[in-house]
C-alpha cells in the first residue's frame, strides 16, 4: 500500500544550521560522539563476551544494550554526519523508510530490555535464593528474544502503517532523522489518525513497562534498605542505580518529544529533543554503566 507515497522519490531532512562553518563544526562535534559510543559499547561488548565472569544474567543483558545502542546510534548519526559534511539533506523515499524502521525496532527493543533488567535486578535484591531457577541461561536469553522481537513486530507495523498514509504536504522534514510525527505532518486530511491511535496504544504499552520498572525499583530500594551492612547496600545500589538512570534518561526525552503539545512546537526544540534521545543514551550509557561497576572495570 505504499503506491501512495510513492510519488515521492526522496524527503529533505532538516539541517542543523546553513552555514558551512557550523556545518563542519557538527560534523566533527558528531563523529566524536558517535566514536565515543562506539568505543564506549565496543569495549562493554567485548569485556562481557571474553570474561567469563561476567557470564551472568545481568552482563548478559548489559551485553544485549550495547548492541542495541551501538545499532540504534548508527541509524541516524552517520547519515546527520554525511549531510553536514556535504552540505546536503535529502534522504531516498526507501533510504527514509529503512531508517524509520531501524531506529523505531531498535529503540523498543531497548526499551523492553530495560524492562527485563528491572525484573532481573528486583530478582536478584528482592528473591536471591530464586535468582538461579527464574533467571536461568534459557530464561535470559527468551527474554532477550521476546524483547528483539517485539521491537521488530512493533517497528514493522508503525512503519508499514506511516507509510501507507498518503502524503501530500511536500517533503520536508523537521528533524534531522526520519521520524514518525514528522511524517505524519505531511499526510493529507485525517488519514493520519490511524496511526495517532496505533501511538496512543503504543503509550500505553510503554507506560505498562514504566510502572514494571517503577514498582520494581519501589521493591528494590525497600530491600536494600533493610540490609544491615553498609557494603551491602552499596553493592546493591551500584548495580541498580546506573539502570535507574538509563531508564530515566530513555523515558524522559522521548516521552517530552512525542507527548509534547503542538504549541510548544519550534523545530529548533524538536531537533534538541530528538538529539538527547537518540544520540546521547546511546554514547552515554557505556560510561554510567562501567563507573560504579568495579566487576566490568576490572574486565576491562
Amino acid at each position: 500500500k505504499m503506491s501512495n507515497s510513492s510519488s515521492i522519490s526522496e524527503f529533505l531532512l532538516l539541517p542543523f544550521t546553513d552555514s558551512r562553518e557550523l556545518q563542519l563544526l557538527h560534523f566533527w562535534l558528531f563523529l566524536g560522539i558517535y566514536l565515543a559510543a562506539l568505543l564506549g559499547n565496543g569495549l562493554i561488548i567485548t569485556a562481557i563476551a571474553c570474561d567469563h565472569h561476567l557470564h551472568t544474567p545481568m552482563y548478559f543483558f548489559l551485553l544485549n544494550l550495547s548492541v542495541l545502542d551501538l545499532g540504534s546510534i548508527s541509524t541516524t548519526l552517520p547519515k546527520a554526519m554525511a549531510n553536514s559534511l556535504w552540505d546536503t539533506r535529502d534522504i531516498t523515499f526507501w533510504g527514509c523508510a529503512t531508517q524509520m524502521f531501524s531506529f523505531f525496532f531498535l529503540v523498543s527493543a531497548e526499551f523492553y530490555l530495560l524492562t527485563v533488567m528491572a525484573y532481573d535486578r528486583y530478582v536478584a535484591i528482592c528473591k536471591p535464593l530464586h535468582y538461579g531457577t527464574l533467571l536461568g541461561s534459557r530464561a535470559c536469553v527468551h527474554m532477550a528474544a521476546a524483547a528483539w522481537g517485539t521491537g521488530f513486530l512493533y517497528s514493522l507495523l508503525h512503519t508499514a502503517n506511516t507509510f501507507s498514509v498518503p502524503l501530500c504536504q511536500g517533503n520536508v522534514l523537521d528533524q534531522f532523522f526520519c521520524e514518525i510525527p514528522q511524517i505524519l505532518k505531511l499526510s493529507c486530511s485525517d488519514s493520519y489518525l490511524r496511526e495517532i491511535w496505533l501511538l496512543v496504544a503504543s503509550a500505553v504499552l510503554f507506560l505498562g513497562c514504566l510502572v514494571f520498572i517503577v514498582v520494581s525499583y519501589v521493591r528494590i530500594f525497600r530491600a536494600v534498605l533493610r540490609i544491615p551492612s553498609e557494603q551491602g547496600q552499596h553493592k546493591a545500589f551500584s548495580t541498580c542505580l546506573p539502570h535507574l538512570a538509563v531508564v530515566s534518561l530513555v523515558i524522559s526525552t522521548s516521552f517530552v518529544s512525542y507527548l509534547k503539545p503542538p504549541s510548544i512546537f519550534s523545530p529548533s526544540i524538536d531537533l534538541l529533543l530528538a538529539f538527547l534521545y537518540s544520540v546521547v543514551p546511546p554514547a552515554v550509557n557505556p560510561l554510567i554503566y562501567s563507573m560504579r561497576n568495579q566487576q566490568l572495570k576490572d574486565a576491562l
